[in-house]
Formats: C-alpha cells, sequence, structure tokens
C-alpha cells in the first residue's frame, strides 16, 4: 500500500463530510489525515484526505467521489509537486532549569513557544509530519504533557490552481 493525497473541493453544505468520509469507510479504506476548511469561496470548502491505498481501488473512489452531487473537483497531489503542512501544539514539562534548553530546541525546530506557565510551556510547530516527528522525539526526554496535531493540509505548487476552472463552471 501507498499513501495518497487528495484535494477534493466541495459544495460548504451540512452533511457533505459525512457522506465523503462514509464512502471511505465502505470501501474498508483507513484515513489517515482529514481536513477540511474554507477555500478563497465563501461557497466552496477544501478537503484534503491522506489515505493509505493501493492505486487500482484509489481510482474506483475517486470515481465514486466525483459521483457526489456537492463535490466539485478531485486532484491527487504528488508529493513533490505540492506543499503539505501539519500543525502540532505540545505542552512540555518546563521548569526554570529546563526552559531554556527548551527554548534553544523550540529555536532550532523553528517552532514557538506560545504558552508559558510555571511547570509547563506550550509549543507550537508546522511542517511536515517527518520535522514534527524528529520535534517530539527531542521533546520526549522532557516529558510530554499533552499533544494535539493536525491533519494534513496540502496545496499544489506553482501558479495553477485546481478551483481556477472547477470553480468558473460551478
Amino acid at each position: 500500500m501507498s499513501q495518497h493525497t487528495l484535494s477534493v473541493l466541495v459544495e460548504d453544505k451540512p452533511g457533505v463530510l459525512m457522506r465523503v468520509s462514509s464512502l471511505f469507510a465502505r470501501r474498508n479504506f483507513n484515513i489517515q489525515s482529514l481536513t477540511v476548511g474554507p477555500t478563497e469561496r465563501a461557497d466552496v470548502s477544501r478537503m484534503t484526505v491522506v489515505v493509505d491505498v493501493e492505486k487500482q481501488p484509489l481510482e474506483q473512489v475517486t470515481k465514486q467521489l466525483n459521483k457526489l452531487v456537492n463535490v466539485i473537483k478531485i486532484v491527487e497531489l504528488d508529493e513533490s509537486a505540492s506543499v503539505e503542512r501539519e500543525l502540532v501544539l505540545v505542552k512540555v514539562r518546563a521548569d526554570a532549569a529546563t526552559r531554556g534548553e527548551i527554548q534553544g530546541v523550540v529555536q532550532m525546530f523553528r517552532a514557538h513557544v506560545v504558552d508559558v506557565s510555571p511547570d509547563a510551556v506550550v509549543v507550537e510547530a508546522t511542517g511536515s509530519p517527518d520535522k514534527l516527528a524528529a520535534l517530539l522525539r527531542v521533546l520526549e526526554p522532557f516529558g510530554i504533557r499533552e499533544l494535539v496535531q493536525s491533519g494534513t493540509v496540502a496545496l499544489a505548487r506553482g501558479g495553477r490552481s485546481i478551483s481556477d476552472r472547477a470553480l468558473r463552471s460551478a
């Protein structure tokens, strides 16, 4: 199996997320990451779906997705031709003795401390899943108290947009 990232433009209407995700569930595909957010148009949302599946079954699901009424456009994003990022917020144990060392790690990864308390700091970082995993490995010895990580968001590189033609005809 291999990992595939789909960028799906959908109408911003109730129930669309459920219909799209249930189509993957009916095929017994595990969604690795699913993010949904607004686009440059108020009536359109972008779903970024990351699945681990073989190419042939993915093509079948893509064809079925295209048949859903609220789906406008689907594009599989190639890793080398797209920008993919995730966000992590991680609460790390930090006292006066370790705070400076943690700050050094944060700077090395181009992350930011976004909250400080007497016994912990909250670090915000964006980047590739590999970069975030490396940051978490380095912070682990200090004691990770809590963390939350977003799913992947992605856009194709270059000046063209998947929404250019799709939204003109919608």
